[in-house]
């Protein structure tokens, strides 16, 4: 994994859309996908890992629960990639990782936090094209059959109706991106996909590290944080885009109109 330090807001941008190029198409098309974080620290842990003990024991039981008392039409159909999708939205803890195919969506989330403007954030970029060039053949077979880059719900529930049946489709630990539904604005105004590995113990940056795998890990220096943040304002890339409705109006107000100085470091 390469870690990079950026200078300036045009190194930023330099670094973001690095290789974008796509020479087959002749058209600038990313093959990364990208995860802001606000403390460059942050590994990629999923909400599930961060809740410690024997998680992986949990998670059946938080997925079943929250089928059972969610309202019965959050869920488009019965599938459990669309209620594992719902689920992740709606914060229950899961093995999945959010991850957005904008590279300005992930900078608002590396930055949005500016209460923690002394602390260095970060973006993680990988190339999903490449992670997928190691998935079991069932998996990758159904992407070229497709002709899909990343997959959506209605792929994976082809593929495995379960989480169990799907941790077997590998011999080896794997991992992949799926696009969820359209499930609210939120997801379409973020450009929203997810992640998730082939175990509920899976670290992804440790995957990542053992496979050799393309990924860059962008360094945003804390100096660098409100020169940023002032300028995806300008581009409208606020919480009121990001989380549409009064709670993310409330959250770009609060920060757009609070004095700099009054933020801890």
């Amino acid at each position: 994994m390469t870690d990079i330090s950026v200078t300036g807001w045009d190194d930023l941008h330099h670094q973001l859309f690095d290789g974008a190029w796509d020479q087959t198409l002749q058209r600038f098309r990313s093959r990364h996908v990208f995860r802001g974080v606000s403390d460059a620290s942050y590994r990629l842990h999923t909400t599930l890992f961060r809740l410690g003990g024997s998680y992986e024991r949990l998670e059946r039981n938080l997925l079943r629960n929250f089928r059972k008392y969610a309202h019965r039409d959050a869920a488009a159909g019965d599938s459990i990639w669309n209620w594992l999708a719902v689920a992740q939205h709606h914060g229950l803890p899961t093995r999945l990782l959010d991850w957005t195919y904008s590279p300005h969506a992930a900078l608002h989330f590396a930055t949005a936090g500016v209460q923690r403007g002394t602390v260095d954030g970060a973006i993680w970029c990988v190339n999903y094209i490449e992670v997928h060039r190691l998935l079991p053949p069932p998996l990758h077979d159904l992407l070229l059959q497709e002709g899909s880059n990343v997959f959506t719900t209605d792929m994976l529930q082809v593929a495995a109706h379960s989480l169990a049946e799907f941790d077997q489709l590998g011999v080896q630990p794997f991992v992949l991106f799926f696009e969820p539904p359209s499930l609210d604005d939120r997801v379409v105004n973020q450009s929203a996909l997810f992640s998730v590995m082939s175990s509920a113990h899976g670290v992804l940056d440790e995957w990542l590290e053992q496979h050799k795998s393309p990924v860059r890990k962008i360094i945003v220096p804390a100096e660098l944080k409100w020169e940023i943040r002032d300028k995806l304002d300008e581009l409208n890339i606020t919480e009121r885009v990001m989380f549409p409705g009064l709670d993310g109006l409330s959250a770009w107000l609060a920060r757009y109109y609070g004095p700099r100085h009054a933020q801890p470091g």
